[in-house]
């Protein structure tokens, strides 16, 4: 599985799409590519995900396991990191902390499913 989270999952939380020829098969054959890149409406590229055989669940905020990537998505506004959440635990993302009521930068970190935190956060830019 690339991305480790089903990669549709990511597509959805992020707003990207595959690049075209990255699409998982749609019968039923499993996908061995060995890397997935998405892209933006334009078709610039924004992420590649590498396929590995295996990954261990990450511990943070600990480093005994450490993490093996870490991304922030930007939002405008406080309603849309409060969507964003709803969306992300609607994928199955688990909230790991909850900072939505800071004044100067507020978010929320996530695990994915395979535990790797990522970041929703209110930013101008």
């Amino acid at each position: 599985m690339l991305c480790q989270w089903r990669a549709w999952e990511c597509t959805r939380l992020s707003g990207l799409r595959y690049r075209p020829g990255d699409e998982p098969p749609t019968d039923g054959t499993a996908d061995d590519a060995d890397w997935l890149v998405l892209v933006d409406e334009s078709g610039h590229r924004v992420l590649a995900f590498n396929q590995v055989e295996s990954l261990s669940r990450p511990t943070w905020p600990t480093d005994e396991v450490p993490k093996q990537m870490h991304h922030d998505f930007r939002v405008p506004n406080v309603a849309e990191l409060r969507e964003q959440r709803r969306r992300a635990e609607e994928l199955g993302a688990v909230l790991l902390y909850d900072r939505s009521a800071a004044q100067d930068e507020p978010l929320y970190v996530f695990a994915d499913p395979a535990g790797h935190p990522f970041c929703v956060l209110v930013s101008a830019g």
